[in-house]
């Protein structure tokens, strides 16, 4: 069952990661666009709407990934000083309550929004001659599918929880920094910090009254 839970976690980390290049495209995009439309004086009418496609595809694309991290926004002012079963019980309530019935009827509506766009070959109305959106709009349903078996393996990792009092561990990608892991790694203690503090004051002070 790790294994499993861990190839999915790996799954959703390979797929946030590949369309995080989406950025990049995005920002490219955007120059060229201010560079043609301030300095070319040759604006692109669909620049606009394949802005918006690029951001939403992104955006959606990365929320299984975000889950798969556990780093979606909570109010955990009191969660984080939960135990573990506790925090497990709670999250998976949520689950059940909010998170399966919201996110399966996410990927129907999705389901039945593309296929309604590409019946009638949908374009952007935006702007004149837009962009074809049905391509945009298949990412809705495929995204809520990602979404769902993420926290299809979220919700039994809070069983698991349950039963054994602990987390079981994810798939490992790339975190944010351990000040104390940090300090430890480089044999830094919190006096030579302060030391350093006040030899930097000191020698500020000496400057000014030079």
């Amino acid at each position: 069952m790790q294994k499993l839970m861990l190839f999915v976690d790996k799954m959703s980390t390979w797929v946030g990661q590949a369309f995080s290049w989406f950025i990049v495209a995005l920002t490219l995009l955007i120059s060229w666009e201010v560079f043609s439309r301030y300095a070319l004086d040759h604006p692109h009418p669909w620049a606009f709407d394949v802005m918006i496609m690029l951001y939403g595809t992104l955006f959606m694309m990365a929320g299984a990934y975000t889950l798969a991290k556990n780093s979606h926004v909570r109010g955990d002012v009191l969660y984080g000083f939960f135990p573990p079963r506790l925090q497990a019980g709670l999250d998976l309530t949520l689950y059940f309550v909010f998170f399966i019935p919201g996110i399966v009827a996410f990927v129907w509506a999705g389901y039945t929004y593309a296929g309604e766009s590409w019946a009638i070959n949908e374009h952007s109305n935006i702007t004149a001659e837009g962009p074809p959106i049905y391509p945009f709009k298949t990412v809705i349903p495929v995204a809520g599918a990602m979404i769902l078996l993420q926290g299809i393996v979220e919700i039994i990792r809070c069983i698991i929880c349950l039963k054994q009092g602990d987390w079981p561990s994810r798939g490992e990608d790339v975190q944010e920094v351990d000040v104390e892991k940090l300090k430890e790694m480089v044999h830094v203690k919190d006096a030579d910090i302060a030391k350093l503090d006040k030899f930097v004051i000191a020698s500020e002070h000496a400057e000014a009254r030079k």
